[in-house]
């Protein structure tokens, strides 16, 4: 089965045409729903191919948000610091730990910036999140590619051995997208501890939340060459708001600060007032992982009763293969208005889908019979 990238191109753009209707609708909602309703694109549209919230923002995010559109005209200045010195408590850490980018892919791109400065190269995982790897790649890094695991997951022994004298740069996507896999926690502390003697590190947590490892941000207070990237954008349903943070060692981050063009200054009135209230509602994120396992749960069941293999996903996306599937994916999608994942693996056709509501994924399922 081919992967028609064309076809991929044109389901995708489904989308776009409504959107400026489906803002509209989505604004109208009551700020204060605290029902954990989805927000559909219009056309009844399922879109299961970004790993977002489907659930998202949460309540009290969307009435902050509402109620900081009117302080648009002022530069939130007090309102980052607010931020930074939350996060920071969260964490255990002060808010010189703490930079604000336009969501983590900034931070992934100021980090290989930062390694750049130095010409020689990077080690990651394939696959994995490679958005940043253009920005390394023209500022004169290259990328040495270290094939996961058997079982898709990193490979740290095989990521070590490909350092060399030239490595400026590891990432680790933990957990890692597109696999969905995990590293135990003990395992990764060890390996970022021996590496970062070498060269940066960068860890890229953007679906911590969705998993039972935990955060390893605590190294940052003593170690200068780590840098822990996280995000509003995933099981905080604000992707489209567009914030994320590094947690770096102070040092580190004033370093990271000089490539900004304007420090700590990419997230909007709106988006920062989103992210704090965010942080105050709990429920909504506790409640966004159970619908979001509950609704992957029934999908891993129903692929395996199709005889299609999943791997062990600790995210809200599942990373499945086609090898044993005889129909047309990807026409098959397009028919019943979903845009899916692209194909990420040709040779055993693995592909990732994320996880949507449990309605979605039911009609997900019936689709791909």
């Amino acid at each position: 089965m081919a992967q028609n990238r064309r076809q991929w191109l044109a389901q995708s753009g489904l989308a776009l045409a409504g959107l400026s209707l489906w803002g509209k609708q989505s604004l109208a909602k009551e700020f204060g729903n605290n029902n954990h309703s989805s927000y559909r694109l219009p056309g009844n549209i399922i879109k299961l191919s970004s790993n977002e919230n489907p659930y998202g923002p949460s309540p009290k995010a969307r009435m902050a948000m509402a109620e900081a559109v009117a302080l648009s005209n002022r530069y939130p200045w007090d309102t980052t610091t607010v931020l930074r010195e939350k996060i920071a408590s969260i964490n255990q850490l002060k808010k010189e730990n703490v930079l604000i980018g336009a969501g983590s892919s900034e931070i992934l791109g100021l980090v290989a910036q930062l390694a750049a400065l130095e010409k020689g190269n990077a080690v990651a995982a394939d696959p994995t999140f490679r958005i940043w790897w253009t920005a390394a790649e023209k500022s004169g890094l290259e990328i040495l590619k270290v094939p996961l695991s058997a079982d898709k997951k990193h490979d740290l022994q095989a990521m070590l051995s490909r350092m060399n004298s030239q490595t400026r740069l590891i990432y680790l996507c933990n957990p890692n997208n597109p696999t969905g896999t995990v590293v135990d926690s003990n395992l990764l502390k060890s390996f970022i501890e021996e590496v970062s003697s070498k060269c940066l590190v960068l860890l890229d947590e953007a679906y911590i939340e969705y998993c039972g490892e935990s955060s390893l941000c605590s190294m940052v207070s003593s170690n200068k060459k780590l840098v822990v990237a996280k995000t509003f954008s995933k099981i905080y349903g604000m992707a489209g708001a567009r914030i994320g943070y590094a947690l770096a060692h102070p040092d580190l981050i004033q370093q990271l600060n000089k490539l900004q063009p304007w420090e700590n200054a990419g997230a909007s009135a709106v988006s920062l007032a989103g992210a704090i209230a965010s942080l105050d509602d709990n429920d909504f994120l506790m409640k966004s992982k159970k619908l979001n396992e509950e609704a992957k749960q029934f999908t891993i069941a129903e692929l395996s009763k199709l005889r299609l293999p999943s791997i062990p996903s600790h995210t809200n996306f599942l990373y499945f293969s086609l090898k044993n599937y005889t129909g047309d994916y990807l026409q098959r999608m397009a028919a019943n208005n979903i845009i899916a994942g692209r194909l990420v693996e040709p040779g055993d056709q693995w592909y990732r889908i994320t996880i949507g509501t449990l309605d979605e994924m039911k009609h997900f399922i019936s689709a791909i019979k």
